[in-house]
């Protein structure tokens, strides 16, 4: 992932200059909470357990429809074994089930996947913690609270530097945070919510999140990408 433009990594930059201050953190304005009225695609979007997909593949018509994911993030469909469909974004599953449909069915079958409703309580905790995966959201969560049933970080994170990523206002947005400042009281700790994914720093989240997570300055507000 990278950020959209030079300008937003200007600004980046000219805002990591102002935080110098460890007060910085508590005196940041309340975080916005998420959109909540519709689904908002965007392209690494995860389903999770019971996500409503809305699937349809050209010159197979009969196949097209809502399948829902059960409680388990399987997904069942015709011709096809259940498999796990939690986890992948629209688009991966798209090119998995390509690829299940074209083994003995279809050849070369087109697949469009789209979440179409998002039933789903859940949150995603992935990096450097001890058990990434999706946890459910039963009423207030702060953000400490979403690590811990992670089993929190393990030996190869870097805790200073957590990111939450959040759809505001119809755009993908992350925030970048201190967990050992937050545990020492010097940083507030910011409620979390349904579809947030959370990005512990570390050798494990690198991978995928390595450009935001050096570049995004460690304060509460979100930044779009």
């Amino acid at each position: 992932m990278k950020f959209s433009s030079f300008l937003l990594l200007a600004a980046l930059m000219t805002i990591v200059g102002c935080q110098s201050s460890s007060n910085a953190y508590m005196d940041a304005p309340p975080l916005p909470a998420p959109d909540q009225s519709e689904v908002i695609q965007t392209l690494d979007m995860k389903i999770t357990p019971m996500d409503l997909l809305e699937i349809s593949i050209f010159g197979a018509s009969d196949l097209d429809g809502n399948y829902q994911v059960d409680f388990e993030g399987q997904l069942k469909m015709p011709l096809i074994d259940p498999f796990k469909a939690a986890g992948f974004t629209p688009t991966e599953l798209g090119v998995l089930l390509r690829s299940k449909l074209g083994e003995k069915y279809l050849q070369d079958p087109e697949v469009t996947v789209r979440i179409a409703e998002s039933q789903g309580r859940f949150l995603t905790v992935d990096g450097s913690v001890r058990s990434p995966g999706f946890y459910p959201v039963e009423g207030r969560m702060t953000l400490l609270q979403a690590v811990a049933q992670s089993g929190g970080p393990n030996e190869n994170a870097n805790p200073s530097r957590v990111v939450i990523f959040r759809q505001i206002d119809g755009e993908r947005k992350a925030a970048g945070f201190n967990l050992k400042k937050i545990r020492e009281g010097e940083a507030n700790d910011p409620n979390v919510y349904v579809n947030d994914i959370i990005v512990v720093d570390g050798s494990d989240a690198r991978r995928n999140y390595g450009d935001i997570l050096r570049s995004l300055p460690l304060m509460a507000f979100f930044l779009a990408f």
